[in-house]
């Protein structure tokens, strides 16, 4: 890399990534640090740790959304935040969401020991909750913070064990003072590896995040009649995991139908009563669709719900489909874009211009506050998996893309 003297410490940053990675560590290389439990406290008192070491003031607000703030030189301009997520899946990787926050630590420890201060204030922020592994939404914390969600209904959510988020937060002590609202702010950039396949398969070291894709997500509950397996002729069956069945070719079909840029999963499915000489009289599980075209995911949210009832109603079956949310195409401000894109110039990496096939804090926030963000490549695009993988010079690579443009931000005329 070439383009600029203030060089972050590549070594320092995967030592910490190795550190965070260790808190919640699995036997496979991979991590379990779930939205506020005990593990992801761990995390978090650590991140408020190495924060307040390099003079950094954290708060907390009543989502748990962590924000560790550097004063600039001038304290009437509107801060730069930057960031990511600490919690992970529960067979999560050590980088998803954590390349992010370690990665803006880093940014803060090279500012502080080069004694280099910007004009505007930064703000390095641990969002809660991005995954929604615990209770069932993801994107909650930045959610709350951009007024997409309400914080009441947000309290309310349980996981598997009847623990609401309310309890949760009050149980690792992260229920902060703070109101969990969109406060002013200048921008707002977010370092992620891709998890996907794309840069890696070019030979990219930088990805120039232009926005994100267009999501509709469902819960489906599909009912028939339990029945003996023995027994029970084909003529009178009314066999719900037929019917899911029939469901998930559906959603793999419209998916293949628009091509690459298509995207249709079933994720979760639970068979009741799940015994191997029953008919199953009850399925559960998840749908959700994704394009980079707003007007495709609006095409798919008013045809889907019709081809699947049908199917359903052709079983003898009953389908009870709800519609989670619906996020629309969200562009990226052009001006943050602008200053990624310079930045992989300038430093003479190989960079594309991408969209965000996930779901990032930063979808929601940029909602509230201009925002961009930047890829890094992942091993063979996987991710969600203890197998997640990078190399240290691509972190380093992502981390220094990230203070270019964080300090160009931070210092540009008002």
């Amino acid at each position: 890399m070439s383009g600029t003297n203030q060089r972050i410490d590549g070594q320092r940053l995967w030592d910490a990534l190795m550190e965070m990675a260790a808190i919640g560590a699995t036997p496979k290389g991979g991590v379990k640090r779930l939205t506020l439990t005990e593990v992801d406290r761990a995390g978090r008192d650590r991140f408020t740790e190495l924060c307040q070491a390099v003079g950094l003031t954290v708060r907390v607000d009543a989502m748990g959304n962590m924000f560790a703030r550097r004063p600039g030189r001038d304290p009437s301009r509107l801060p730069v935040l930057f960031g990511s997520h600490l919690d992970s899946q529960p067979t999560g990787g050590k980088f998803d969401g954590a390349l992010g926050v370690i990665a803006g630590l880093e940014v803060m420890r090279t500012l502080h020991g080069l004694g280099i201060e910007t004009e505007a204030p930064l703000e390095l922020v641990n969002w809660t909750d991005e995954e929604g592994s615990r209770f069932g939404h993801s994107l909650m914390g930045s959610g709350v913070w951009a007024g997409v969600y309400e914080q009441d209904k947000a309290y309310a959510l349980r996981d598997g064990d009847g623990v609401t988020v309310s309890e949760a937060l009050d149980g690792i002590g992260y229920k902060g003072e703070h109101p969990a609202a969109p406060f002013p702010a200048d921008s707002y950039f977010e370092l992620h590896i891709e998890q996907g396949p794309i840069l890696e398969r070019e030979g990219k070291s930088i990805g120039i995040v232009t926005g994100a894709q267009a999501q509709v997500w469902y819960d489906a509950v599909i009912t028939g009649q339990d029945a003996h397996a023995g027994t029970t002729p084909p003529s009178t069956r009314r066999d719900a995991l037929l019917g899911a069945a029939r469901i998930v070719e559906l959603v793999d079909s419209i998916m293949r139908s628009r091509g690459e840029d298509g995207r249709g999963t079933v994720g979760r499915l639970s068979v009741l009563p799940n015994s191997c000489n029953v008919i199953p009289g009850e399925v559960r599980f998840s749908v959700e669709f994704r394009h980079p075209s707003g007007a495709e995911i609006e095409g798919i949210a008013e045809s889907f719900p019709v081809q699947a009832s049908r199917i359903a109603h052709e079983l003898g079956l009953t389908l009870e489909l709800t519609e989670l949310f619906r996020i629309p195409a969200q562009p990226f401000d052009p001006d943050c874009v602008r200053l990624v894109r310079e930045a992989a110039a300038r430093l003479g990496l190989p960079a594309r211009e991408i969209i965000s096939g996930a779901g990032h804090d930063a979808v929601y926030v940029a909602r509230r506050v201009p925002t961009a963000m930047i890829f890094t490549p992942c091993k063979d695009g996987l991710s969600h998996n203890e197998a997640e993988s990078i190399l240290p010079e691509e972190a380093e690579a992502g981390c220094q893309v990230l203070l270019e443009a964080v300090v160009a931000r931070a210092n540009a005329p008002r």
